[in-house]
């Protein structure tokens, strides 16, 4: 079996790099999806909020998803559901499997992985207790109540203010739970402001900072959490414990990007934000394979994935053609307050519009800007009231940038004139 192009992941990321390719003239396009339908995790997503930059409207999850699976259908791209892939070989060889047709071995030409993200579970948070019931992620809560139409408990704690948990949190009240708090470990939210505005003050549910669970009661049932104020190293204060009776605990404790294919096929990962490392063209460095939306960096907007999988799939057509062309590489540098930028590298004898580099803080920063240099040169500095880690930052590098400074060895991104919360 040959394609051109073979997609792994069917959800916005998956959609929006298949459309791009076929509207950019690649025929021979396969999406490869584990789940019984396209659309990913936006089929859970039953909340409105979506669209806004995209579509100029606000729609759910499942309708966003299914302006992307539509097109999909109407371009004739092909796709496979109920399909694992479990190994991808560095000559682009995809192996996957499925009931009905058994293994498959897929030669393409060019990947991209878009495998989404997965919640970090319990497991991986060490909270002394039993192992009884009521506990688990904020995103398999919401599966339970949106798809399966069953409700996880009655009386709920929350722990940790991403923005799936507090979404969940007004859920569950929206369903006749009582949810009595929502705990974070930092001094601040990681969730975006207007979830935190909709979903908690709206409902009246506290929002408890610098807080975290230090024991879980209950043997078959989860019968309560002792919570515990943290200090500014994030250990627990003694004095400030507090029992709080819950039938059900919700971890909203991060996101993971699904990365053990990319792992699989010696893609270099990115310690911090667990996603491939890639340059402008969000290529990985095996030549030829790409990443987009969650798998590569955790997104705060669905909007932005689709952007990002746009070019990812622009990208590819590239490639499949020969016109991608690959040169020196500029390392981008994360310093001073900026956790992170995506893409790592940028080839600046290949760009031809401006290229939007996408970042997040590491603290609250109030009253900052944050600053580009170009090796010593300072050529951006862009001014905001607030910039904190919940939000996705951008800033633009322009083709003239590079045109000025063609010598240019290091890009560095810094926080300055911070007043620190």
């Amino acid at each position: 079996m040959n394609y051109d192009l073979v997609i792994v992941g069917g959800g916005p990321a998956g959609l929006g790099a298949a459309i791009a390719a076929k509207e950019n003239g690649i025929e021979s396009i396969l999406i490869i999806d584990r789940e019984a339908e396209l659309g990913g995790i936006l089929n859970q997503c039953i909340h409105n909020g979506f669209g806004l930059h995209t579509f100029k409207e606000e729609l759910t999850g499942p309708e966003y998803a299914q302006r992307f699976i539509d097109k999909v259908k109407n371009l004739s791209i092909d796709y496979k559901l109920d399909t694992m892939v479990f190994d991808i070989s560095q000559d682009k060889t995809v192996y996957a499997i499925n009931p009905f047709e058994g293994l498959l071995e897929i030669k393409a030409k060019s990947i991209i992985l878009a495998m989404g993200c997965r919640e970090r579970p319990r497991g991986a948070l060490t909270i002394p207790g039993t192992r009884c019931s009521g506990i688990m992620t904020a995103g398999s809560a919401q599966k339970f109540v949106n798809i399966k139409g069953y409700m996880p408990g009655k009386e709920v704690v929350i722990l940790g203010s991403g923005d799936i948990g507090l979404i969940m949190a007004r859920r569950m009240s929206l369903e006749g739970a009582h949810v009595k708090a929502v705990l974070e470990l930092l001094p601040y939210s990681s969730g975006l402001k207007r979830n935190i505005v909709q979903c908690l003050d709206d409902y009246n549910i506290p929002l408890k900072l610098s807080h975290t669970i230090v024991k879980i009661h209950g043997k078959d049932r989860l019968s309560g959490v002792t919570i515990a104020k943290v200090d500014d190293k994030r250990k627990p204060i003694k004095e400030t414990e507090e029992y709080i009776p819950c039938d059900t605990l919700l971890l909203s404790v991060g996101l993971l990007p699904e990365n053990e294919l990319s792992r699989k096929v010696k893609v270099d990962l990115s310690p911090v934000t667990g996603g491939a490392i890639v340059d402008n063209f969000l290529q990985t460095n095996i030549e030829g394979i790409f990443a987009c939306g969650n798998v590569l960096h955790v997104h705060d907007l669905v909007d932005n994935v689709t952007l990002e999988s746009y070019n990812a799939g622009t990208n590819a057509s590239l490639y499949i053609k020969g016109l991608l062309k690959n040169d020196k590489k500029i390392p981008l540098n994360a310093i001073d307050g900026v956790r992170y930028t995506v893409p790592q590298f940028i080839s600046p004898n290949a760009i031809e519009n401006n290229i939007t580099v996408r970042f997040r803080v590491s603290d609250v920063f109030k009253n900052s800007s944050v600053a580009v240099y170009f090796d010593e040169i300072k050529v951006i500095n862009k001014k905001k009231k607030i910039f904190t880690p919940g939000e996705m930052e951008e800033i633009k590098l322009t083709k003239d940038m590079f045109l000025k400074y063609p010598n240019v060895k290091t890009i560095t991104f810094k926080i300055e004139n911070t007043i620190k919360n």
